[in-house]
């Protein structure tokens, strides 16, 4: 066989995992396949044998998800301060530092405005690369922001959660972002403009327990983990094995948590005939 013929068919043997050159090639987390990454990236960083959703930065959600040119960003400058001076093996805001420099980000949270397919809108969306998407005073602070902005500008309010809850550095300054962006969005229903929620794996802890389950749609991801606290900690907490799926977009929706899935690639097309259907 070719050194090309070889590349191009990259194989696994039994168990054995079969060596990905960086970059080349990306293996699926759900079926275990390898496609070329391109081709992943192509369809949006899902995988294109078994559909499975890999976890995107921020950014890129937002490129992909709003009308190209037409992104605004608000709110780029604000960043976490350290009123509690907290400290554990680190203080909090070294950890900032590095959250900064290796998420390439300055909190957790992008808010912009744009459009979808040529209507106006706010969209926002977790960095989960900085500290695990956590809520802290900030992040609380945009997401209330972008109710703010709906109002204004009397458009509907999009928002991707990716977060593993409320960041516990900020301690009850954190948990008090529960209760703020909730009361920005009752404010935000008296316009009778709609508050789209998509969640994505995962949403959890406080940002589950608040905003991110009050949409008047609520959207998943295939295969997103939604819940406040994690699988493991239920079942250690109640001592039993926990339903196939549990707390998976698929078991939220047989249950009505959740209004729809949708995947990545359809998301735009869908969202925007909601709003047509809402307007």
């Amino acid at each position: 066989m070719s050194w090309f013929k070889r590349m191009a068919s990259p194989k696994v043997k039994g168990d054995e995992k079969a060596s990905v050159p960086t970059g080349v090639w990306k293996r699926c987390d759900g079926c275990g396949a390898v496609s070329v990454a391109e081709l992943v990236k192509q369809a949006l960083e899902t995988c294109p044998q078994c559909g499975y959703h890999f976890r995107i930065g921020g950014r890129d959600r937002l490129r992909t998800f709003l009308d190209p040119d037409s992104i605004y960003e608000v709110g780029a400058r604000l960043e976490p301060l350290d009123p509690l001076e907290f400290k554990d093996q680190k203080r909090y805001l070294d950890r900032v530092r590095a959250a900064q420099k290796s998420a390439e980000e300055p909190e957790a949270f992008i808010l912009a405005t744009g459009r979808l397919k040529g209507r106006p809108i706010v969209a926002g969306t977790f960095e989960f690369r900085f500290m695990g998407g956590s809520m802290g005073s900030v992040v609380g602070e945009k997401v209330t922001m972008a109710f703010e902005l709906g109002l204004e500008q009397k458009a509907p309010v999009v928002l991707f959660s990716a977060s593993g809850g409320a960041r516990m550095q900020e301690g009850i300054l954190s948990l008090m972002q529960m209760a703020k962006t909730s009361a920005a969005i009752s404010r935000f229903r008296e316009s009778g403009h709609p508050f789209v929620s998509v969640l994505t794996d995962p949403t959890t802890g406080g940002v589950a327990a608040s905003f991110a389950l009050l949409g008047d749609i609520i959207v998943a991801e295939p295969g997103a983990l939604v819940g406040f606290a994690g699988p493991r900690v239920i079942e250690q907490t109640i001592r039993q094995t926990l339903p196939a799926g549990f707390q998976r977009s698929e078991f939220l929706l047989d249950h009505g948590v959740i209004d729809m899935i949708v995947g990545r690639r359809d998301l735009r097309d869908r969202i925007a005939l909601l709003f047509d259907h809402l307007s």
